[in-house]
């Protein structure tokens, strides 16, 4: 059965269609003003003829009516009040020609006036007593009024009316009344008003049919431009449009057509570059790795027989064992981003328990906090959480935040904290060094970007390490945010999806910590995506850019993870702390992605 559509999906369809439409906004509105001047000019235009039409009738009975009246005048003087045929005889004389005149349709009616009691017995017809009180008062009056003057007359009609009072000697004073009906006028008038009306619609309607073509006109190549553009930004570059004539469209046409082709142009030149740089990057991985093969075997070599050695060989046998080691690395993790630029990564995603990961990634870090002086805690839920997951990836990005987090702690605590709710779980890793100045937290996740290249490194790290993590959490459909302010240290947020596939929508976790407090005395900075509170920003749909929420107050009090379980492990790790990230703001993704582009990587990197 057919269901009847909703008025409000009908002014739902119609709110859309008119946002949509240039053509139909067009229309609508010529359609409108148009109309709107026709009805004003019919209005007009029919009120004049018909008062034209009236006042014509007017000044051309109006003489008749003198003329009458002063004869009914002196042949009504002749007839006394107590007449006993008084009805008759003034029958005879409003019926005489000399008083009717040229018109037989007039109507004649004498009345006696209001403070006339002799002609109680006249036989009259009923008219208005505004009519009668303003002949008494003005001696003539006229009116147009619409009367029924008894069976016979046609019912209810408009009449003329013209009334004027006579003083006789026996009757005393009387009102004679010419009613002429205006039933021609009323014809006349209806006809002039139905030709506007119509002439005024087919005026409107073939007006609207001009503007429909003339906008087609006009719409249809911006329609196919925005057609043509949607093409090219979906990577069709051979896309062109036809260029019909030398007109401005056709000169748009052909501007677009040229725009394109330099788009084109530069765009092959450009992913060639990238082709090379990829190929080449990926060639010297695989190239050195042979010859690194050799020098590690010989480098082991001499480190093992170093005791043996002369100090100072010995001294540079350890030197080369520990750069080694940081090449190997280096080249290892090329090679990923290799396989990342290739499009060759692939998710192997199995369901897992992300709490042991977490203290599994802190452990094995145990020792570099130790030497940091470091506190790393850790807040695990007593409950399971369990996600579909790429383990190594996944213990990867945690090496790599945490790594970061003591490296750049300046000897204060670490926390760890992991959630998990509504299909997501996240992991933050908080720090309390330097922080981040405004803007860095978008250079984090670029290769080889380091917060201060003047520090010293604890950790020994490539540079690479963010930029890694961030491909890893964009494989899993993740987001991967930054945080950071001047002195308050620094957070790192991922958020996984609980299964593979899925779309976030939320993260369980805040990406500005509670902790936070803006300085008092500072001024107010520019709004920046990783400030806004969690029940604001957490919330927003990954593959929509931010948009501007106000910003975060000072006490913001956002839901805190879920209680701890087996959180309460801590580890101590040593090392100076490293370079400090010095701060802004959270934040999503630079270059226009969503937050799940946002790609933390080591701040050292």
């Amino acid at each position: 059965m057919l269901r009847t559509p909703r008025p409000a999906s009908l002014l739902a369809n119609a709110r859309r269609a008119w946002r949509q439409s240039l053509q139909l906004r067009v229309i609508t509105i010529t359609l409108a003003s148009s109309g709107a001047l026709v009805l004003t000019f019919g209005l007009v235009v029919g009120g004049l003829i018909t008062n034209g039409l009236v006042n014509a009738k007017t000044g051309s009975e109006l003489q008749v009516v003198r003329d009458g009246s002063a004869s009914a005048s002196a042949q009504l003087g002749l007839i006394i009040f107590n007449d006993p045929q008084l009805n008759s005889r003034v029958d005879s004389v409003l019926k005489s020609p000399s008083v009717v005149g040229r018109d037989q349709e007039v109507t004649l009616a004498l009345l006696p006036d209001p403070s006339n009691t002799r002609l109680d017995d006249l036989e009259h017809i009923g008219l208005p007593d505004e009519l009668t009180g303003a002949v008494h008062d003005m001696g003539f009056a006229q009116q147009r009024t619409y009367l029924d003057l008894g069976p016979g007359t046609g019912g209810r009609k408009l009449y003329l009316v013209f009334g004027r009072e006579l003083d006789q000697a026996y009757l005393g004073k009387v009102q004679l009344f010419y009613l002429y009906p205006l039933d021609d006028v009323v014809q006349q008038a209806d006809l002039v008003s139905n030709t506007i009306a119509i002439t005024g619609v087919a005026l409107v309607l073939m007006l609207g049919l001009v503007v429909f073509f003339v906008t087609r006109l006009v719409v249809s190549p911006v329609r196919v431009a925005a057609r043509t553009a949607q093409r090219l930004s979906n990577g069709l570059l051979d896309q062109r449009m036809e260029v019909t004539g030398e007109d401005d469209l056709a000169a748009l046409a052909a501007s677009f057509n040229q725009m394109a082709e330099n788009l084109q142009r530069h765009i092959l030149r450009l992913e060639d570059m990238s082709r090379l740089q990829r190929r080449f990057t990926s060639d010297v991985s695989h190239e050195l790795r042979t010859p690194l093969t050799t020098v590690r075997m010989a480098a082991d070599l001499i480190f093992n027989t170093r005791e043996d050695l002369d100090p100072v060989v010995a001294r540079s046998a350890e030197l080369l064992q520990t750069e080694l080691d940081r090449f190997e690395g280096l080249l290892a993790e090329l090679l990923e981003i290799s396989r990342f630029d290739a499009g060759f990564a692939a998710l192997d995603a199995e369901p897992a328990n992300l709490g042991p990961l977490v203290e599994r990634a802190v452990d094995r870090l145990r020792s570099v906090a130790e030497r940091a002086g470091v506190e790393v805690e850790v807040d695990v839920p007593a409950d399971p959480v369990v996600a579909e997951v790429d383990v190594r990836r996944v213990e990867r990005i945690l090496r790599n935040l945490i790594g970061n987090a003591i490296e750049h702690s300046e000897g204060r605590p670490v926390l760890v904290r992991l959630a998990a709710r509504e299909g997501a779980a996240a992991v933050t890793v908080r720090d309390h060094g330097v922080g981040l100045k405004p803007g860095e937290e978008k250079l984090v996740f670029n290769r080889f970007w380091r917060a201060d290249p003047s520090r010293a490194r604890q950790t020994g790290g490539t540079g690479l390490g963010l930029s890694i993590s961030a491909e890893d959490a964009r494989l899993h459909g993740g987001w991967l945010e930054a945080w950071g302010a001047p002195g308050q240290g620094a957070q790192f947020r991922l958020t996984v999806p609980a299964r593979a596939g899925d779309r976030l929508v939320s993260s369980p976790l805040r990406l500005v910590p509670t902790d936070f407090r803006p300085p008092v005395d500072a001024e107010p900075e520019p709004w920046s995506a990783s400030a806004a509170p969690a029940d604001e920003f957490d919330r927003l749909d990954p593959h929509r850019p931010a948009s501007r929420p106000p910003a975060p107050r000072a006490r913001d009090t956002a839901e805190r993870p879920s209680s701890p379980g087996k959180s309460g492990k801590t580890a101590r790790s040593g090392g100076a702390a490293a370079r400090a990230l010095r701060a802004a703001r959270s934040t999503v993704a630079d270059r226009g992605e969503p937050p799940v582009a946002v790609e933390p990587g080591d701040v050292d990197a």
